[in-house]
């Protein structure tokens, strides 16, 4: 998912449960400019920071722990990925999007789009 700076949601991909979240990113920035790229440890890849770097923008992503050279990340605006884990927890208490009873795809994203309208218009 892709949250704007107030934690609303902006853009999101659904992916097979098997895939990793990294295979998704490039849908998300698809013609999009931003600055900084906030994420989570599980997105430190030196193909994503590369494709960063060739836009111009700031990986602000910590290192994995397996990683030989350390990387340097700016630590404070780091502290701002709450945003998009308060949006995560705001969808959990939406109970038939939490436990997913929606057989098709195209339900579930509909479902998200209802609740994360709800959730910015409260």
């Amino acid at each position: 998912m892709r949250v704007d700076a107030l934690g609303n949601l902006v853009k999101f991909v659904l992916l097979p449960g098997q895939r990793h979240d990294l295979i998704g990113v490039p849908s998300l920035l698809d013609g999009v400019a931003f600055e900084a790229l906030i994420a989570e440890r599980a997105y430190d890849s030196n193909a994503l920071r590369a494709e960063l770097k060739e836009r111009g923008a700031m990986a602000v992503i910590p290192p994995k722990s397996n990683r030989v050279d350390e990387i340097d990340y700016d630590v404070e605006m780091y502290k701002w990925r709450h945003l998009v884990e308060n949006f995560f927890c705001d969808l959990k208490h939406f109970r038939r999007l939490a436990m997913r009873f929606e057989k098709t795809d195209v339900s579930y994203a509909a479902v998200i789009h209802t609740v994360s309208s709800r959730l910015a218009l409260a």
